[in-house]
């Protein structure tokens, strides 16, 4: 065991130096800082007059998505007992690597100018959300996979991660800002798919039985990750939004989903289980669902009250995921959902973005006035209609399923 450890401190080793001499190496050929007014600030092939937000709100905006990714996530992934502070360190450590591949490969697909990345606060929060993405797929085969092999899931998914966001955001023109597909949805299926090409039956038993010692620290790790969710993920829901009204509609959408995601467990999971109330992982997860729903509608006019709806459902989603879902894949798909991706992220994910389809349809000049054309450019511009909007924000959810599907079977 002893040489086996030190052959697998010396592979993890070799692979973090030649992944930072290659990432140096990139950036010193390619990136450059973004000058004030450039090219940087938002993607050329996007339609950019909505995203004029200057550079003080865009460093805050990456402060909080950045706090929140590496806080909540970090806290998150550390709840087994035979690995807790060692799985929060990894993923510490993938995300050191996955913000600086996905600068890269987010930069030559929507930052490139001239032979040269440029980078910025911008740019950085695109980063901080794929490389959540990838923490989200972890999540899936945690306490089953080493350091390498988590770094190697990083690199293949920051591509195709970035790959999927680049088709659905600059090509087809979908509203997605904080992430319902191409974060929690693309991340969620991802790792389920890493997870069933990892499946052993020979050692699914000892598996479980190591994943069920959980330790007494879960609650402490549950507690700490569900308070910096509740106040930075908000801001991560709208960081990419336009500036002014569709920026607090995000704000304002993602807390009532938020709470209603909470109350919704507490009306349903003392009828799932013989515990009388919630533990605080379930409450922890609650708040994930609720807001993984609101990624995509967050900015539209979803109201108030259809904010509270689509939290309460997605509340509801979690514990009957959890409690009926999560057996099924087990057995019968043989797919080990170590962290509940599929019903914390992947379930509300595609809920959110049925829901942002179904605003899409309804998006009109007479209930949007002038904020249609941040929210829904084409549709202000003419170019698009409201159900050609609809249609497209529709048949980003089959595109998004079948790359982080395809993805996840490379990779596993």
């Amino acid at each position: 065991m002893p040489e086996r450890s030190a052959a697998s401190g010396l592979r993890l080793s070799g692979l973090c130096f030649l992944l930072q001499i290659l990432n140096i190496l990139l950036f010193a050929v390619f990136v450059r800082y973004s000058p004030e007014g450039g090219p940087g600030r938002c993607p050329p092939q996007l339609n950019c007059s909505r995203r004029n937000e200057d550079s003080g709100l865009q460093q805050s905006r990456f402060r909080d998505v950045h706090i929140q990714v590496l806080l909540s996530f970090g806290l998150l992934l550390a709840f087994l007992g035979r690995c807790g502070p060692g799985s929060a360190a990894i993923s510490i450590l993938i995300l050191a690597f996955a913000i600086q591949w996905a600068l890269l490969i987010q930069g030559f697909l929507s930052f490139f100018l001239n032979g040269k990345i440029y980078v910025g606060a911008q740019s950085m929060v695109r980063a901080d959300f794929c490389t959540a993405a990838v923490l989200i797929s972890t999540g899936a085969v945690l306490g089953r996979v080493n350091p390498v092999q988590m770094l190697l899931l990083a690199l293949l998914e920051v591509v195709l991660c970035s790959l999927n966001e680049y088709i659905l955001l600059s090509l087809m023109g979908v509203s997605d800002s904080g992430g319902s597909l191409t974060v929690h949805t693309f991340g969620a299926y991802f790792g389920l798919m890493v997870s069933r090409l990892l499946y052993q039956p020979h050692n699914d038993k000892r598996k479980r039985k190591e994943q069920q010692d959980t330790g007494h620290q879960t609650d402490v790790f549950a507690v700490a990750g569900t308070i910096y969710l509740w106040i930075f993920w908000p801001s991560l829901t709208s960081a990419t939004t336009a500036r002014g009204d569709a920026e607090n509609w995000a704000v304002l959408n993602t807390y009532f989903s938020l709470v209603a995601s909470v109350v919704g467990t507490f009306t349903l999971s003392p009828l799932l289980y013989e515990e009388r109330a919630p533990w605080m992982v379930q409450i922890q997860d609650a708040t994930l669902a609720g807001l993984a729903v609101m990624g995509m509608a967050g900015e539209m006019l979803v109201t108030p009250f259809g904010a509270l709806i689509a939290g309460f459902l997605a509340g509801l989603i979690s514990p009957l995921g959890f409690r009926f879902f999560t057996p099924v894949l087990h057995s019968r798909l043989k797919i080990q959902d170590t962290c509940g991706v599929h019903s914390i992220h992947g379930l509300p994910g595609i809920l959110g973005a049925l829901l942002g389809t179904l605003l899409s349809l309804l998006a009109t000049a007479d209930t949007y006035g002038d904020r249609l054309e941040l929210v829904f450019p084409l549709l202000a511009q003419g170019s698009r209609t409201a159900t050609d909007q609809a249609l497209i924000q529709l048949s980003a959810l089959p595109l998004t399923l079948l790359l982080a599907a395809l993805g996840g079977c490379i990779t596993g």
